[in-house]
Parts: C-alpha cells; structure tokens; sequence
C-alpha cells in the first residue's frame, strides 16, 4: 500500500524511508516544511522556533522537561532540508515529478529497537504534513496500533 516506510540497515546505522507525492511544486512544498509554524504542527516536539540557516538550530520540548536543539545541516532550497537532532539525521528532499513534486523522508538512528514504533510515528505525522500541504484541516487518525502491526510484520519479514 502506498506510504508505509521501509527500513534499510547500513554500517550498523538504521534509516526509516518515506515517500508522499505532493500536486504542488518544490518550492510551495519546501516552504511549508521549513516554516516554523507549520513544521510544529506535524513534527513531533518541534517548539516552532527555527534558525533556518546552516547550522541554525531548531527548538524541541518534549513536553516532560526535556529540551533540546537541532542543528540544521543540509539546506538547498526548494529541494533538501536536513538536520541533526541528538544522534538522528532526518533528510527531507524534494524531487519534481510530473504535475508536482515527491518528498522522500529519511530518519537514520543507532538502535532498531524503536523502530516500528518510530514508523507508525513518523507515518501519522507525514500525513498530517500531507493534510498540511493540501490545505486541509488536521486530523490525527487513530491509527498506531494499526500501523505498529503493519511494521512489526513488515520489518520481521525484511529480516
């Protein structure tokens, strides 16, 4: 079904890919990613202060006392988006195709342990960016346990 991740390991790292096809351009798309307003609204913990430069950081709370900074390494814009937060790289790139443009989405980490869970996690919150980009109301689907089951069953058979 289109949307899920997938998982691929590398050099003892693990990276979670996601694609969604946009009917927009690069350049609106890319716009909403880095807007700080809008990043908050689907990226978990994001505090909506952003320093949208090389090597600006990029505020999180994690609601329980922890904060934290990202630090953006990859910005070319309308295409790629990339930041460091804590050991984790999340890439964003944006390639046109067609009547709009395809965002791949990377999150690469040191421990599989978590990642099922970060999958459904992810996946529910690329389609409220998804919601986002289509100028649609957002709607949080109660769907993580649907989702876990789905990339639990996934991800043992890729083994």
């Amino acid at each position: 079904m289109n949307g899920y991740g997938t998982l691929h390991e590398s050099n003892s790292r693990y990276t979670l890919r996601f694609e969604r096809f946009f009917p927009h351009n690069s350049e609106e798309v890319f716009l909403i990613i880095t807007n700080p307003s809008f990043f908050s609204q689907w990226y978990p913990f994001a505090t909506g202060e952003m320093d949208l430069r090389i090597g600006g950081q990029i505020a999180f709370d994690d609601g329980e006392g922890t904060t934290y900074n990202g630090t953006i390494t990859e910005l070319e814009e309308p295409y790629l988006f990339g930041f460091r937060e804590v050991d984790d790289m999340i890439n964003i790139s944006l390639e046109e195709e067609d009547e709009g443009c395809r965002m791949i989405f990377t999150h690469t980490f040191n421990d599989d342990s978590w990642a099922v869970n970060t999958a459904a996690g992810w996946h529910r919150c690329l389609d409220v960016l998804v919601q986002i980009v289509n100028g649609k109301p957002i709607q949080w689907h109660d769907n993580s346990t649907k989702l876990r089951k789905i990339y639990s069953e996934a991800f043992y058979m890729e083994r």
